[in-house]
């Protein structure tokens, strides 16, 4: 079964749309997927939400939030979030542009005057806030560049890592790190979102873990998200690819992906001296996280304007940024969908796309009236390995 009654005490709690009665086709090819990944050793727990037009059509806990202790998966089971984070924080930036508080075109240095990264040449070009939050910036981040690369020796950390770290000091390693492009004549995903969030503090005079509250995760009544953990025993277990099985995370573990990877450090998100990372910092349920996509498919769901949303889907780099591959670009917290032939996917033209390190996915297919969240306890497979293109395929009616 599917947790119906820990569902429902979400629902009750705001922390999920109206529940409709399983659909059960998709209910059959959404379970096989999820059965075969774990009976396959792929991943070791997950929730799987299913949204259309608002009613949830498939909610389901499975697997094992705590395999050591015998502790099932449930759907209020409490994940790292990782990149997960920057969408909210993203909407919590734009939030501060309707207000007239700060300006897209403005300079980063308007805000964060010691930050001034330059390129290999030497020059200091200006970044602008929307830069940032394209990823079109000329940063980077650790894991996306070569082993001993100047992220390495520099001891940069991704927002993922090194509990305790402050943010001054993360941004003043960043700012030492020659820009890998002149900000505005590239795409690269990088920690644009980490120094977007020193910008919010900056505007805000409070701590970003407080303006993510009052701007997106209070007004949508998602309780358990934050940059905090609310109840710790909730916590699921995070765990990395492994052969044969996954394998229990620990600090300062190095979790391959490619021929790169990333640091991690579970207990960051118990460690409230840690910087909130904008970029991967914060924690939460999946049933909160559809609540948040459920109010950007719908205009803005009272956290911002309806304009504010049609400007942040809006494909601002261009497919030939490939961001999630062939036929994607990036708006303002995601990527979208430019041509669904080049990418191979059976989503709409338009879809909102994106996921987390620590083993999440998620999309919103606004033109089906679709949002999709599925989060793992398990590092890379649930955020880039098959199980998520498997989740997206058994989302759709198969192909006659």
């Amino acid at each position: 079964m599917r947790s119906v009654s820990l569902a429902f005490a979400a629902l009750l709690a705001g922390a999920l749309p109206v529940l409709a009665e399983p659909s059960p086709d998709i209910a059959a090819r959404m379970d096989a997927v999820i059965d075969r990944a774990i009976a396959e050793d792929r991943i070791v727990g997950a929730v799987v939400l299913v949204s259309v037009d608002g009613k949830v059509v498939y909610h389901r806990a499975a697997g094992m939030a705590d395999r050591e202790a015998g502790t099932p998966m449930r759907e209020d089971v409490i994940f790292r979030l990782a990149s997960v984070t920057k969408p909210m924080v993203s909407a919590t930036f734009m939030r501060l542009v309707e207000d007239g508080r700060v300006g897209l075109d403005d300079p980063v240095t308007k805000y964060l005057p010691d930050f001034a990264p330059r390129l290999p040449d030497g020059t200091a070009p200006t970044i602008t806030l929307e830069q940032l939050l394209t990823h079109t910036s000329g940063l980077s981040y650790r894991f996306i560049e070569p082993m001993d690369s100047d992220y390495d020796r520099l001891d940069v950390s991704d927002g993922l890592d090194q509990p305790g770290l402050s943010l001054d000091e993360n941004l003043h390693r960043l700012a030492q790190a020659p820009l890998k492009f002149r900000p505005g004549e590239g795409w690269g995903y990088s920690l644009g979102i980490d120094v977007l969030g020193g910008v919010v503090e900056q505007v805000t005079g409070q701590p970003l873990s407080d303006a993510v509250e009052n701007a997106v995760t209070g007004p949508l009544g998602m309780t358990d998200t934050g940059f905090t953990v609310t109840d710790p025993a909730r916590l699921a277990v995070p765990y990395a690819d492994g052969d044969p099985v996954p394998a229990r995370m620990t600090d300062g573990q190095f979790v391959p992906l490619g021929n790169k990877g990333a640091l991690f450090a579970p207990a960051r998100a118990l460690d409230a001296t840690s910087y909130p990372s904008g970029g991967g910092g914060m924690v939460g349920t999946a049933g909160d996280f559809m609540t948040f996509l459920e109010a950007i498919r719908t205009g803005g769901g009272g956290i911002l304007k309806a304009a504010t949303v049609t400007t942040m889907t809006n494909d601002t780099v261009g497919a030939q940024a490939a961001t999630q591959g062939p036929g994607w670009g990036f708006g303002y917290g995601w990527a979208i969908l430019d041509d669904p032939a080049a990418a191979g996917t059976p989503q709409s033209a338009g879809t909102l796309q994106w996921g987390g390190a620590y083993g999440h996915s998620w999309f919103v297919d606004p033109a089906r009236k679709m949002s999709v969240v599925a989060f793992t306890n398990t590092t890379f497979e649930g955020m880039s390995g098959p199980f998520t293109t498997e989740v997206r395929d058994a989302s759709y009616p198969p192909v006659e």
